[in-house]
């Protein structure tokens, strides 16, 4: 097509094979789209366009339709956008109606063959890691081949201090769940290979594969994107034999591949001593046993 439509928000620039989404960074835009700052949507990733008026008075909405399956960003979504967040929609004053309705038709004419069929594989590329975001129990970061969860004393259930910080290799993994931080009970889960996750959702704050979000935690246009590059990279991956725990990998007897502590470079003494100092009140309170302590504390100075 080799043109361009510019919206609010944003500008399609469209091309042979792909059109081109570049998002706005002004203030009303969605902060989502100022992660996102450009996708670029094969037609294949396509099953259709809409043409429809917008909420706002004077304007028109053009959206394209992604194929399930086709866009890790709105697969981890499943369904839970809101629209004004939604990047598939574009949105013009209504005296650009008719050029959209051209477009829109253009659209159609470019689809694949296989439309109307969910997509084997993802064809719309995830942020790109490393990413990083601070939910209300805990510190998530992803680096490409590894997700890693550092808890927050202020936060963290006693579950969470007692399994300790947490590192998943991808290749554990089977899928990623996340629950929007704008709705009851937002969080990200971890699905692991072989280990079924709690049915309840609030039980993500006992869960060790999880954090839970709150007011200004775990934030849509943060918690998203990572959960989305997870995602792709978790599909991507090949599927590998669980491995039987064994003392050095540090994995705790009985809970099989859950992921082991983390162990970075040299830690901070202040925040070791400030983490060793909670454990010492969740022993106080008969959360942890003698043995559980000593064993936490002995983990947390040997990373000094």
């Amino acid at each position: 097509m080799g043109d361009v439509l510019a919206g609010i928000h944003s500008t399609w620039e469209f091309d042979t094979d792909s059109v081109l989404i570049r998002f706005e960074r002004g203030i009303r835009t969605p902060k989502l789209f100022h992660v996102l700052r450009e996708r670029r949507i094969p037609y294949e990733a396509l099953s259709g366009v809409e043409l429809t008026p917008g909420s706002r008075r004077g304007t028109v909405v053009l959206r394209a339709l992604p194929r399930p399956g086709a866009d890790p960003l709105l697969e981890a979504a499943d369904g839970q956008l809101k629209d004004h967040s939604d990047p598939y929609r574009l949105v013009l004053p209504a005296e650009r109606g008719t050029l959209a309705d051209y477009y829109a038709t253009e659209l159609r004419g470019a689809l694949g063959p296989g439309a109307e069929k969910p997509a084997e594989r993802h064809l719309v590329a995830a942020p790109a890691p490393p990413l990083q975001f601070k939910a209300y129990d805990g510190k998530v970061a992803f680096d490409g081949t590894s997700v890693s969860f550092r808890w927050f004393w202020t936060g963290a259930s006693s579950a969470k201090w007692k399994a300790g910080d947490q590192t998943f290799r991808v290749s554990e993994l089977e899928g990623v769940e996340w629950r929007s931080p704008e709705v009851f009970n937002g969080h990200l889960r971890l699905l692991r290979r072989g280990v079924e996750p709690p049915d309840v959702p609030g039980e993500a704050d006992q869960d060790p594969a999880s954090v839970v979000f709150g007011l200004g935690y775990g934030l849509v246009h943060e918690s998203l994107p990572l959960a989305a590059a997870l995602l792709e990279a978790v599909r991507a991956a090949e599927p590998v034999p669980a491995l039987e725990p064994s003392s050095a990998s540090g994995a705790h007897p009985g809970r099989g591949r859950t992921g082991s502590s983390v162990r970075p470079g040299r830690a901070d003494p202040a925040d070791i001593a400030e983490r060793i100092r909670h454990l010492g009140e969740l022993h106080e309170a008969g959360l942890l046993t003698e043995e559980e302590f000593s064993a936490k504390k002995a983990e947390l100075l040997a990373e000094l």
